[in-house]
């Protein structure tokens, strides 16, 4: 760990390097490429098909992989003793000092399409299974098979039309088409992938049922902040088709389809860096998603979500008991599944008002009671896939090995149930050490979370197919779709220009304004 005054000065180095151009490309590419470096290069020779190296844990990707080799053990405590470390009790929630809500809404959307356990309990091994396409592909807006897609496109080669996706317009805005015809899907929609939670939206909850979009993620409409940001790219998508179209009048509805998808993904990916992880860095210098600098590295390698990466997002406690929605304060279990909030507020007020109140804190005693089976759900997960203990993931990304219980925690109520419930700190579980520890300095995270957010995100993201050095040019994007990627970089500039005109000095942003970097 660097020393205070080491500290100050490599921060005061970023800052100045952050004004040049050129300087500022070179050290992007350093830093990335560090991020990315402290752990083994993909492909993982270990996967939860096996407890071992197998063809099949090296070649079939509905099982996940993972960073290191299964670790049995029988020796676990009581799951019901931990939950004490998550459980907030009778007091207030405790806020961020860093992010919005706008955060959790983010981080949520990004993971629901490429993190995805698989949910049918039928299935043998379902826990150590995954229903994902391991790219950043934007599949709860275009769905993950073509199928899905074709039913989601408006597929009309007349001008003005083509590449478009199916819309409504409700009070002058752009939405996806509701998901249901009266009291069954729309027949045109049979193809997608059914809502989570679908079934339970009976008795005073079936009216919500008339509200919920027809999306390409059985996710997408699980809250409508998710809606928000999946409703924000569709909006996206069309204009870039209509820009497309007019630029190009000889491309048939595929091309500008296709075209505008390329661009859209990008312009997605550009944000998930230079938005997303600039806020959960704790750096003085913005990073940039530059796909010059995975185009020779040696950690250019095919995606593979691995099991920790589904578990160490298990971010509950940063959504606020009580949610606000055009000025007023619900409680969060009344927005579930249920859209008319989205719609009755319009897309620009909807992110002001995640963009206007502080995220909870991550981290020990702050999960809501209602949110304390999905913790459970999470430690019996990590012991289902025989996950590795939480030292040896520390020191698999180069973090030091807890020697003392005191060096997970400052807080004598987190130390005095991990002795109780372990025998010494190499004992502790991935899931439970993960959360356990104190926030890092100028981060919304905890050190291995941030750690290994950093690296999977910056690993999985640059190395996109669309990223790659032969497909990144004007021929895949046009030189008008080049441009808009060049020039976007944050959700804010999505959200002026594809909502009606307003107040265009809002705040939208994850970071709280009155937030400092602290030295």
């Amino acid at each position: 760990m660097a020393s205070p005054i080491s500290e100050r000065l490599i921060n005061s180095i970023l800052k100045l390097v952050g004004r040049s151009e050129w300087l500022s490309a070179i050290v992007n590419r350093i830093l990335i490429g560090r991020i990315i470096g402290v752990a083994r290069r993909r492909p993982h020779p270990f996967g939860t098909v096996h407890d071992y190296t197998s063809w099949r844990s090296l070649t079939d990707r509905t099982y996940s992989a993972r960073h290191l080799e299964s670790y049995l053990r029988t020796d676990y405590p009581p799951v019901e003793n931990l939950l004490e470390l998550f459980r907030r009790g009778d007091g207030p929630q405790r806020h961020c000092p860093k992010s919005t809500c706008l955060f959790p809404t983010f981080a949520q959307y990004l993971t629901d399409g490429f993190i995805r356990t698989e949910t049918d309990e039928t299935i043998p091994d379902r826990l150590k299974r995954n229903t994902s396409n391991h790219e950043i592909d934007l599949c709860p807006l275009y769905g993950r098979t073509l199928a899905q897609t074709m039913a989601l496109r408006l597929r009309d080669e007349t001008p003005g039309r083509r590449g478009r996706l199916k819309t409504q317009v409700i009070d002058g805005e752009e939405y996806a088409p509701f998901l249901f015809d009266g009291d069954e899907i729309a027949p045109e929609f049979e193809a997608l992938d059914k809502p989570l939670g679908l079934s339970d939206l009976t008795g005073e909850r079936a009216e919500r049922r008339k509200t919920l979009f027809a999306f390409g993620g059985d996710r997408a409409n699980s809250t409508p902040q998710v809606a928000m940001m999946n409703t924000l790219f569709l909006r996206e998508h069309n204009r870039l088709a209509a820009m497309l179209e007019d630029a190009n009048p000889h491309w048939d509805d595929d091309r500008v389809f296709e075209t505008a998808r390329n661009i859209t993904i990008v312009v997605f990916i550009k944000i998930v860096v230079e938005d997303y992880i600039n806020h959960i860095a704790p750096l003085p210098f913005r990073l940039r998603a530059d796909p010059v600098v995975a185009w020779k590295a040696p950690w250019n390698r095919t995606n593979w979500i691995t099991t920790e990466f589904s578990l160490l997002y298990r971010w509950h406690s940063l959504v606020p008991d009580m949610i606000e929605w055009k000025g007023e304060k619900t409680p969060v279990a009344r927005t579930f599944m249920n859209n008319r909030f989205l719609i009755d507020g319009g897309l620009r007020r909807g992110f002001a008002d995640m963009s206007g109140q502080a995220a909870g804190a991550l981290g020990p005693f702050n999960t809501t009671a209602a949110l304390l089976d999905v913790e459970k759900a999470s430690i019996l997960q990590g012991r289902a896939t025989a996950l590795a203990g939480y030292a040896a993931y520390r020191d698999y990304v180069s973090l030091s090995k807890p020697r003392r219980f005191e060096d997970i925690s400052t807080n004598p109520r987190v130390i005095e149930i991990l002795k109780r419930n372990y025998k010494k700190p190499e004992d502790i579980e991935f899931f439970v050490g993960l959360f356990a520890e104190d926030r890092a300095k100028n981060a919304p995270l905890p050190p291995l979370i941030l750690k290994m957010v950093a690296l999977d995100a910056f690993s999985q993201a640059m190395t996109n197919p669309l990223l790659s050095e032969h497909v990144f040019n004007d021929r895949t994007f046009s030189r008008e779709g080049m441009k808009v990627i060049e020039e976007t970089g944050s959700l804010r500039e999505l959200v002026l220009r594809n909502t009606p005109p307003g107040d265009d000095d809002v705040f939208i942003g994850m970071t709280r304004p009155e937030w400092v970097f602290e030295t």
